[in-house]
């Protein structure tokens, strides 16, 4: 089908087929006057990677007006992944992606892609190879160095994974087994995901105590692999790190002389993970079954509470540290049991009891299948990084239970928030940033423009009207303002239909 986004001045944007043409004829016209049509969003850092497949349309995305995601992040995901050790992997990923589908009928990169082609979803997908998930296939939950023979195996499923259509490898060093490895493993795989101009990308070791190291490893492996580095989620954490702004501006501006460094980020002073990311690392080796054990040992959980309680700075992300039982929302429970809980701080969930045995119960009732919201950040930092031109946009969004609002309204509060009231970038900028820096730093081709021959990937909006309505109380609202959404030159919204 043909289309045309009929606007006033300065210009029409004419659609054949999947495509932006100079000129299509017999087309449909949507009236755009007084919208402003850009390329669709991109989000790209997503956690939509079994959702696709039990809820396609995913609306919660494309009613913010992304058309493109990112899968397969923070080094946790589905793919590849050795049959026996599918159920394993259901539950370690229950507490991010959700466990919503009776089987997995894959096994690796490519299978997995072909499930969702054959899905045909509601937006474009891309993947990266998951860090973990190699590293499990390879050797295990285990905590130490690979051997020769296993750091051989681990590349040679990277160089799989991206003969089979990845973009690139992801990596999350706060998660096992991800945070098992040592910096040289991160530079072997990282060459080669360079020789495919893929990008290597990072949840970095520590996003608060010790962020300035933490980036400065991610910098070495792009300056000794070669391969282009990419930040998930740019923040600081903690109120005692915010300070440390212009030492880690500073930091990325200098190694952008000779790395090629992207980021993305979400535009609020929460985060959400998996409330397994409380726990000190080596609580989790061995895999989640060894994690839910230590949980009923009390030699062993007490070694976990006394660290957890140390008020030091530590190299280990210390979420209880930055956020406390007050700053700590229970957002989803995979197995659906206790949903009065969803929404409730730990303080509150735990009543009369001290949070943290309450927290490491939850967790080892529930097999760590527990999602969490995390405050941590503070509105100066957030700006300051939205101001980067080669900082892109990225929901994070884990969609089950009671999610963070990024889920269904990051994009429409930069365009309202950001744009229109704060003024904190201009219109041109904030489009540019959520579509065409991550099209670029994921060679993402055909994507992020407007211009004949490119992917008919569009939104139109109202740039007055445009605002998310999701919020933290209540967080599975769709935004107003987004009046159109195409994909592949497909209308998959349109909000004057359902008015």
């Amino acid at each position: 089908m043909a289309f045309v986004f009929r606007g006033a001045r300065p210009f029409d944007v004419h659609v054949e087929g999947s495509k932006i043409v100079a000129r299509a004829e017999d087309a449909r016209v949507l009236d755009c006057r007084g919208l402003a049509v850009a390329p669709g969003f991109i989000d790209a850092h997503s956690h939509s990677d079994l959702r696709v497949l039990a809820e396609p349309a995913l609306p919660m995305k494309v009613r913010q007006g992304i058309t493109t995601e990112v899968f397969g992040q923070d080094g946790l995901s589905v793919a590849p992944v050795i049959a026996k050790d599918v159920a394993a992997r259901r539950r370690q990923l229950a507490g991010l992606d959700g466990d919503p589908l009776p089987q997995w009928p894959w096994t690796g990169v490519g299978e997995y892609l072909d499930a969702v082609r054959k899905a045909k979803p509601a937006v474009d997908v891309a993947y990266l190879i998951p860090h973990g998930a190699v590293r499990q296939c390879a050797m295990g939950m285990d905590d130490r160095a690979p051997t020769p023979a296993e750091l051989r195996e681990m590349e040679r499923l990277t160089r799989t994974g991206m003969e089979e259509g990845a973009v690139g490898m992801s990596t999350g060093l706060i998660y096992p087994p991800c945070c098992y490895a040592k910096t040289d493993e991160l530079i072997a795989l990282a060459r080669v995901v360079a020789k495919f101009d893929g990008v290597f990308v990072a949840h970095i070791r520590n996003e608060g105590d010790f962020i300035v190291p933490a980036l400065e490893e991610l910098i070495r492996v792009g300056r000794e692999s070669g391969c282009r580095i990419h930040v998930s989620h740019l923040k600081i954490a903690g109120r005692d790190n915010w300070p440390k702004l212009e030492q880690v501006l500073r930091l990325l501006e200098g190694a952008r002389k000779d790395v090629e460094i992207s980021a993305d980020q979400y535009p609020y002073v929460a985060g959400s993970t998996m409330m397994g990311a409380i726990l000190p690392p080596w609580a989790h080796s061995g895999g989640p079954d060894a994690a839910v054990r230590r949980l009923s040992d009390p030699v062993e959980r007490a070694r976990m509470r006394e660290q957890i309680l140390d008020p030091r700075p530590a190299e280990w992300d210390n979420f209880w540290r930055w956020s406390g039982a007050e700053g700590i929302v229970i957002s989803d429970i995979a197995s659906g049991n206790h949903p009065g809980l969803l929404g409730r701080t730990l303080a509150q969930a735990a009543g009369k009891r001290e949070p943290l045995d309450f927290a490491l119960d939850l967790l080892r009732d529930e097999k760590l299948g527990v999602s969490m919201v995390s405050f941590s950040q503070c509105e100066e930092v957030v700006e300051a990084f939205l101001r980067l031109p080669y900082v892109g946009v990225c929901t994070d969004g884990l969609l089950g239970g009671r999610p963070h609002p990024r889920a269904y309204g990051t994009y429409p509060r930069i365009l309202g928030r950001y744009v229109r009231d704060r003024k904190v970038l201009s219109l041109e900028a904030a489009l540019c940033k959520m579509s065409a820096v991550s099209a670029r730093a994921y060679r993402l081709k055909g994507m992020g423009a407007v211009e004949p021959g490119a992917r008919a990937n569009l939104v139109a909006f109202d740039p007055e009207r445009v605002t998310d309505l999701a919020t933290f109380e209540n967080p599975c609202q769709f935004p107003e303002g987004i009046v159109y959404v195409m994909h592949g030159g497909e209308l998959v919204y349109d909000a004057t239909a359902s008015a």
